[in-house]
């Protein structure tokens, strides 16, 4: 019987043919944490009488929630993550280095076949890359950290074929929100997603990285991509590690096959105060706003920046409205300086901050005031997310953002700009 991607990535790692449903423990490839819940999972690993990580070397905890830190408690959060690193050798990336779903590929620890967790619901990211990598609790990632297995059921998987290419003004958020909007919050709950198809091969890394990101927000287990050469290529760059690129097998068992036309789909926009209650943009055109928000795990790599500094070359921001640029990391805060985009974001009334989760995580960073609306890049518009449940958060593509910031109302980009 075929296999899909995921069956493969597990048969790989324990030496015999698994499938869906099956319980295995398998050797992980790589963990990553951060200040947000490594601390639980530090805890967690000296409750499990844990002395020595396994392999400090296939592991990595990236301070990227609270910076530059706001307040005591998490000052205290982020030192017991760097003590506990030095302790066991494992490398740690202090604040400004970046969002840990940024870093991680970034400075090529994941590879095609890996099987990668971390204490972070969108460590899905790097299914980008041809990997099986999904998010645990703070235990399970003790329990990598002290023994370097840990036990999985392997997931069913859903087939999505976009067909076609997206049209001009129309991003990889607007494709990952409409799919969001369509299979819903919980219509892939705990199974991996494959995406395939002429609009998935058009795409970037950069744009893969954000279809993957969200494969969460469809309940979705793991979010999983073929490598073509554009991988490789962009592997070839961050990593000389060797890897076999995992392939579904043509009579591969789907639980579900979603098909969708990319010609069709319009700039789309998530209503509060839930992800999958999509719809486009122009359901909500005129809609008032106060902050705008450019950046996240999602959106904040210098595809991103770019697209949105295209709107905002030459222009204003509207009378009123506040931008906040969060670059993914430093990496890509560096390039953005060197091509001209952040001076843009800077001429046009934005701020810059630290690379970082930023507003994202609603703790200490651009929190809206009550009744305030906001557009963001983001994953998630939770009510509360932002950091002030009297407010609300509308989620978009960064063109879609920065297209309202400079009308001071939710705005088709698609007047402003052309395509990638």
């Amino acid at each position: 019987m075929g296999q899909t991607i995921a069956e493969k990535i597990f048969s790989k790692k324990i030496g015999k043919s698994v499938y869906a449903d099956d319980i295995v423990t398998a050797k992980v490839d790589f963990l990553v944490s951060h200040d947000g819940l490594g601390p639980m999972a530090i805890d967690s690993f000296k409750e499990i009488n844990g002395i020595k990580v396994k392999n400090p070397d296939k592991a990595c905890f990236v301070i990227d929630h609270f910076v530059p830190s706001p307040a005591r408690n998490y000052s205290l959060m982020q030192q017991k993550v760097r003590e506990f690193c030095k302790e066991q050798n494992i490398t740690c990336y202090d604040g400004g280095e970046g969002i840990c779903h940024q870093v991680v590929p970034e400075k090529g620890y994941v590879v095609p076949g890996d099987l990668v967790v971390g204490t972070d619901s969108h460590t899905c990211t790097y299914g980008a890359l041809n990997a099986f990598a999904t998010g645990v609790g703070s235990t399970d990632a003790a329990a990598v950290l002290k023994t370097g297995e840990l036990w999985f059921r392997v997931p069913k998987t859903n087939k999505v074929v976009i067909n076609g290419y997206l049209q001009t003004g129309v991003f990889a958020k607007d494709l990952v929100l409409y799919l969001a909007g369509r299979i819903r919050a919980n219509g892939a709950n705990y199974k991996a997603i494959e995406f395939s198809g002429e609009a998935i091969s058009k795409l970037c890394i950069d744009d893969r990285l954000t279809i993957c990101n969200m494969s969460i927000e469809m309940g979705a287990k793991a979010g999983l991509m073929i490598a073509d050469n554009k991988t490789k290529l962009w592997l070839r760059k961050r990593t000389n590690r060797e890897y076999e690129t995992i392939n579904p097998d043509v009579d591969a068992v789907y639980e579900k096959t979603y098909e969708f036309n990319a010609c069709s789909i319009v700039p789309q926009v998530s209503r509060p105060h839930q992800v999958d209650d999509v719809v486009p943009v122009k359901h909500v055109e005129g809609q008032k706003i106060q902050q705008a928000i450019i950046g996240t795990c999602t959106n904040g790599r210098l595809e991103d920046l770019r697209v949105a500094a295209r709107i905002l070359k030459g222009k204003k921001l509207a009378q009123g409205i506040r931008l906040i640029v969060v670059p993914a990391s430093r990496t890509v805060l560096s390039e953005a300086i060197e091509q001209g985009i952040i001076q843009t974001f800077v001429e046009a009334g934005g701020m810059v901050i630290t690379p970082g989760c930023g507003p994202c995580v609603g703790s200490h960073s651009g929190i809206p005031s009550d009744g305030e609306t906001v557009i963001s890049t983001a994953n998630r518009n939770f009510k509360g997310r932002s950091g002030n449940a009297h407010s609300s958060v509308y989620l978009a593509s960064p063109a879609t953002v920065a297209a309202s910031a400079v009308t001071g109302y939710i705005t088709d980009p698609r007047n402003m700009i052309g395509g990638c």
